[in-house]
């Protein structure tokens, strides 16, 4: 069990829907809802990608979100400009939360570092970008790698890059990069095999619906948990869909600490918390008032709540014993009164 209760990140991603006021509107209400982080994402729709309409810059017509849409015009529509990131981590600062992101390339981390950003998160689609993890590791800050659709081999050159660069810090999130997730298809049975594979800590950046999943990755040792968050879903944006709303994030925030915090030990046995529980286990109890010489029957004797008496088990062993002495209704059954 770790230590310190999960690190929840609210990831505001497009969800500002192209509004500075409603990017830090989002500053705000993740603050407001406890989380410990709110994470944007550092690129433009350049140095993403290239504007051609070709097929191979085209998601698939199936998609559920963005089906047939180019990605210069995705990019377009979801990145945080540039000349906002200042208010947000200034808002971030001020509101007591942690504001780092996700770079996409060189000049990214060069924004980010004149921003003093905490730590760097690589996206999924990056972790095979070892000349951008490496830069990120550069700087001597955490590292936090996202594994999504990456086999072991693939993740294991990713943290080799880092720690290679310096990195001493790096957390390594389990992910799918489905969009929303399908929960079977989240395997958080991999996040224990990650951590002893790796041995390093491990989270989960999540995408699927509702606070479920997240709860769940808790228990498997998940140290840090990623949501998609906006003010409200039913206002559209790139990724609203399958983000949290402010009542949601809150929940997870309770929830994941409740969780942590339910782990406990592999200890058996009563806890501190159940010793009052304890006395009100059942024991054998005169029922009824007797005198000496009755007998001892079911009328007379049976197994009641609470303990004080002989265990109930040794119902068959007193019964049709005789009374040596007068018991009130209510005596514990004990050895010396038969």
């Amino acid at each position: 069990m770790s230590s310190r209760k999960p690190y929840i990140v609210a990831e505001m991603s497009g969800n500002h829907n192209g509004s500075l006021e409603r990017a830090l509107a989002l500053v705000d209400a993740a603050a407001e809802a406890g989380a410990d982080a709110i994470k944007i994402q550092t690129y433009t729709a350049d140095t993403m990608t290239v504007d051609v309409r070709h097929p191979r810059f085209q998601i698939s017509a199936g998609h559920g979100l963005w089906g047939g849409e180019h990605l210069y015009q995705l990019f377009e529509r979801a990145h945080t400009p540039w000349d906002w990131h200042a208010p947000i981590f200034e808002r971030a600062r001020e509101r007591g939360i942690t504001p780092f992101s996700s770079p996409f390339d060189r000049t990214a981390v060069e924004l980010l570092e004149k921003l003093d950003a905490p730590m760097y998160k690589i996206a999924s689609s990056e972790i095979t970008d070892l000349p951008l993890i490496r830069l990120a590791a550069s700087t001597g800050k955490p590292v936090i790698i996202s594994t999504g659709m990456a086999t072991l081999r693939e993740i294991t050159a990713a943290v080799e890059a880092a720690q290679g660069a310096g990195a001493t810090d790096i957390t390594v999130l389990s992910c799918t990069a489905s969009y929303p997730a399908p929960p079977e298809e989240t395997n958080l049975r991999r996040i224990p095999v990650l951590a002893g594979a790796l041995r390093l800590p491990i989270g989960l950046s999540d995408h699927t619906m509702g606070i479920g999943v997240p709860i769940a990755a808790v228990a498997y040792g998940a140290v840090l948990i990623e949501k998609h968050f906006t003010l409200d879903r039913a206002d559209g944006g790139v990724d609203a869909a399958f983000s949290l709303d402010r009542d949601e994030l809150r929940l997870l925030v309770t929830e994941s600490e409740r969780a942590w915090q339910a782990l406990g030990t592999t200890a058996i046995g009563p806890t501190e918390a159940e010793r009052e529980s304890l006395r009100f286990r059942r024991s054998l109890y005169v029922v009824t008032d007797v005198r000496a010489g009755d007998p001892v029957t079911e009328q007379n004797v049976r197994s009641i709540r609470p303990t004080g008496g002989l265990e109930p088990d040794l119902i068959g062993t007193v019964l049709g014993r005789t009374f040596t002495v007068g018991a009130a209704k209510g005596t514990p059954l004990t050895w010396d009164l038969i």
